[in-house]
Order: structure tokens, then sequence, then C-alpha cells
């Protein structure tokens, strides 16, 4: 099974692997922003040979990803939110206000297509006129209120591995971590812990 569209937006910030405690984020330049675009195009409905992202679009993703990270936190609440950018995130209600703007910027409607060569396919396309960076965002907001309305949201889980900064969704009753390398680091800082107060 894919992830989410949303998981992975939030995903790119993660804990850097070569410096302990360091963020590594994707999207901190324009460059990442427009491989990270093109890489999900088809379910962003942009042409990946035409997207390059400016650093005002750049600006205004990253505040997108904060405001979905931030209602993030308050899904896996009570629980501990994701350690990588808490302390940064806004409050609720203005994150909650950032999502929704950017996905009511551009209403969508569902459109059917039916290909000569094949059956009838609904798409959902812009209802009216809209800027690439608008539809971009919209389809990003749109992601996590789709997500967050979803019964997935109840097994969203910030992961409790050591200087893991993800959000995952938790696909088996035994899934403690986003990943098999999470888990095991996790367990090692633990054996590593009992034998050091030994």
């Amino acid at each position: 099974m894919s992830e989410p569209l949303v998981l992975l937006f939030t995903q790119t910030i993660r804990a850097s692997r070569l410096n302990r405690g360091e963020i590594s984020d994707f999207l901190a330049d324009t460059d990442g922003l427009t491989a990270w675009v093109r890489d999900h195009a088809g379910e962003l409905g942009v042409d990946p040979a035409r997207f390059t992202a400016s650093d005002s679009l750049r600006d205004e993703v990253v505040e997108l990803r904060q405001a979905v990270r931030a209602l993030f936190a308050r899904a896996v609440a009570p629980g501990p939110p994701s350690s990588a950018d808490h302390a940064r995130l806004p409050k609720f209600t203005e994150a909650l206000a950032t999502v929704n703007a950017a996905a009511m910027a551009v209403p969508l409607a569902r459109r059917l297509e039916w290909p000569e060569d094949s059956g009838p396919v609904a798409t959902t396309v812009p209802a009216a006129p809209a800027s690439e960076s608008v539809r971009l965002r919209a389809a990003l907001a749109t992601a996590a209120i789709e997500f967050l309305a979803s019964p997935d949201r109840h097994r969203l889980r910030s992961c409790p591995a050591p200087r893991c900064v993800l959000y995952f969704v938790k696909d088996h009753a035994r899934q403690e971590w986003c990943s098999v390398s999470c888990g095991n680091r996790a367990r090692a800082a633990r054996h590593y812990r009992q034998h050091r107060d030994d």
C-alpha cells in the first residue's frame, strides 16, 4: 500500500542519519521543492516537464507543511508530536485556517473523461482558473483535509525512536515505529541504557 500524499509531504522533514540531531529539509530550496513536486506530479495535477518552483512558492508550501504538521501534532495527541519542529509550529487555529484557506483557494469539480480505448474515468479538476502555485497548494491542503477527516487519522502516530521526526500510519497492532531501522535503533538505545546502568 502506498503512503498517502499528505504523509509524504510531512516527511519532507527528516532527522539526518549522518549528523545526529540535525534536521534535513527536502524543501530547503527551490531545487528540492521542484524535485519533490515533479516526483508527485500526477497526484498534484502538475505537468512535471513545465514545473519549476519559485522562492515565493517554496515559502508558501513550507508554511502549508508546517500547518499540516501542526494538525498532525493535534491528531496524535495525547501522544507526543514529532520532535522535528514542534516548537516552531503555528498554533492550532492558525494552522487550521491556513490549510482551509489553501484548499478553498481553488474550487474543484469532478469531470468525466472517456477515452476511446478504455472505460470512463472521473477526475478532479479546478472549476475556475487558478495559477499553478495556488493549484499545487490547494491539492496538498485537500490531501491533508481528506486524510485528517478519514478513519486513517486514528492510526496516525509520531515515531518514538531516538532522533526520528516522522509521522506514520500504524498498519498493524504491534507496529511501534515508522520503519524497521527505527525499531532497531530504539531497541539498541534501550539495550545500551539497561547495560550502562548495571
